[in-house]
């Protein structure tokens, strides 16, 4: 729903983790987010959410007033559990809005 959002609570790093019923794969995902700096997406290919991997890092602009919106193009590879590390921010909260991932 647009019209829900996940906050942070102040302390970085914060993290999220969504899971698919079952490994897929992925080759795209974006993040509507606000005041995020910093954010790492990583992977898990375990039935649990364990054993992560680093898929990709990002410094993302600050847009005053606006959702930030990005995009990370992956190589096509499998997760179960994809793992989102806010690691700073341009205050002391943030909001994700909404996270799509893209594949098969």
């Amino acid at each position: 729903s647009s019209k829900t959002f996940w906050t942070t609570t102040g302390m970085f790093p914060q993290e999220l983790i969504i899971g698919f019923p079952k490994c897929v794969k992925i080759s795209k995902v974006a993040i509507q987010c606000y005041l995020v700096r910093t954010l790492r997406i990583e992977r898990s290919t375990s039935k649990d959410p364990v054993g992560f991997e680093q898929c990709v890092e990002k410094d993302l602009q600050h847009t005053e007033g606006q959702l930030q919106m990005e995009e990370f193009p992956l190589p096509e590879f499998q997760a179960t559990y994809l793992r989102f590390i806010i690691k700073s921010a341009f205050d002391h909260f943030v909001s994700v809005h909404r996270v799509m991932a893209e594949g098969t």
